[in-house]
């Protein structure tokens, strides 16, 4: 009888604990631990089920209900005792004015974080109407820094999922030094005049996989800094904005080496620029960019369609600057369709120092506008390889003067 009693609380003992494995714990900001209601700053609140959330030893979830709550700014910093979700339901409200903002350039910060999962269907409102006309980045690099949505700093092994980000003061999101981290089914909002609202910027950062997106916004949808190594972009539709960039690049000391990027099976619709890669000229030191690969693309109605511009320069003419020293090297843009807003449709402007190498067209299929006219090609340093290509696409001669560009 003692043995069968035993047996059975070992039994019961292993039922609990895998339902407590099953179930995280649940630190939900408006129970009476914490008491934040709808309609009221949850600061402090979040914070406190945060604290208590990652410190527990077994997987956990912080809740933020349905409801529209202020939050003043937020880091949410590791590392944690175990896996740990935040599942925001609701809306939270950014501050309008900056001058509440104690880190400046920043509202939502998560911050050495293992295993993390962000998800919800909730929004992250920046409120930032009021400051895009302050925001003179795109034209003076000392400018003033705003504040990011959501900064996610040395996070591994993780997911965001399911959230909306709109109306971002600067960056929606910013991925900083994380590895293994998916971004999906995210929805990411502000209107084509809103200024420097990159959708997702990714940096330094490894094994980071972008999909199924729908990203509006007033700059790059998707933009990738130096030394990020294996990023995948799928499934994401774009605009309006300025497209999907690799840059820019070659503008700082030391950059490292961008390498191993796939976009593929992407659609951009009225957007500024299509898939490009930019780097700026009179780099003040070296670096490259390789194994760069766009696959699947169907453009709507996009100015610069397919565009690699070394001479990249927003601020003052770059035309008789020293050349780019971001070596570009090992390019492919295949199986790209649709219209071109413009009759230019393909512009390769490689860095006369460092040719481009090994860069290949493969079936690009576009009309201007609907079959206004006949679309053109222009290529300076860098001899593609063509193949399946409409004849006033193939850029076969490669010019060696500097080329105007957008600026944008």
């Amino acid at each position: 009888m003692a043995l069968k009693l035993r047996f059975l609380a070992m039994l019961l003992f292993l039922l609990l604990a895998s339902t407590a494995k099953a179930n995280p714990s649940v630190f939900d900001v408006t129970s009476a631990t914490y008491g934040a209601k709808p309609g009221s700053d949850v600061t402090k609140a979040l914070a406190k089920a945060w604290s208590d959330a990652c410190a527990s030893p077994s997987a956990s979830k912080v809740v933020v209900p349905s409801g529209t709550y202020k939050l003043k700014e937020a880091t949410f910093r590791g590392p944690c005792k175990a896996p740990i979700e935040m599942q925001v339901r609701g809306t939270l409200q950014a501050p309008v004015n900056i001058g509440q903002f104690t880190r400046p350039d920043t509202w939502v910060g998560f911050q050495y974080i293992d295993k993390l999962t962000l998800s919800g269907g909730g929004t992250f409102d920046g409120q930032g109407a009021l400051v895009w006309g302050q925001n003179d980045c795109h034209k003076n690099k000392n400018c003033k820094p705003m504040p990011i949505n959501l900064r996610f700093e040395f996070i591994t092994n993780s997911r965001v999922q399911d959230i909306t980000s709109l109306n971002s003061k600067n960056f929606h999101m910013h991925v900083f030094r994380c590895k293994h981290t998916t971004f999906q089914h995210l929805t990411i909002i502000a209107p084509e005049e809103s200024r420097n609202t990159d959708g997702i910027h990714i940096g330094a950062s490894t094994s980071v996989n972008i999909t199924h997106a729908k990203i509006r916004t007033g700059d790059d949808c998707v933009s990738i800094g130096d030394d990020s190594h294996q990023i995948t972009v799928a499934d994401v539709t774009c605009g309006p904005g300025h497209g999907i960039s690799i840059g820019s690049l070659g503008r700082y000391k030391e950059e490292k080496a961008v390498t191993g990027i796939i976009v593929k099976n992407c659609t951009l619709t009225n957007t500024q620029n299509g898939v490009r890669i930019k780097t700026w000229p009179d780099s003040p030191s070296s670096s490259t960019a390789s194994d760069i690969h766009y696959e699947n693309i169907i453009m709507v109605n996009v100015s610069n369609p397919i565009l690699i511009d070394q001479l990249y320069c927003p601020y003052t003419r770059c035309d008789q600057k020293p050349p780019s020293k971001v070596k570009i090297n090992n390019v492919s843009f295949k199986n790209i369709k649709g219209s071109s807003f413009t009759p230019l449709a393909v512009k390769l402007v490689c860095s006369r120092g460092l040719p481009c190498e090994n860069v290949k067209l493969t079936d690009i299929d576009l009309t201007y506008g609907g079959d206004q006219g006949p679309l053109t090609s222009l290529c300076s340093n860098v001899k593609p390889t063509i193949t399946g290509t409409k004849k006033a696409l193939a850029c076969a001669t490669s010019s060696l003067a500097p080329l105007p560009l957008s600026k944008k």
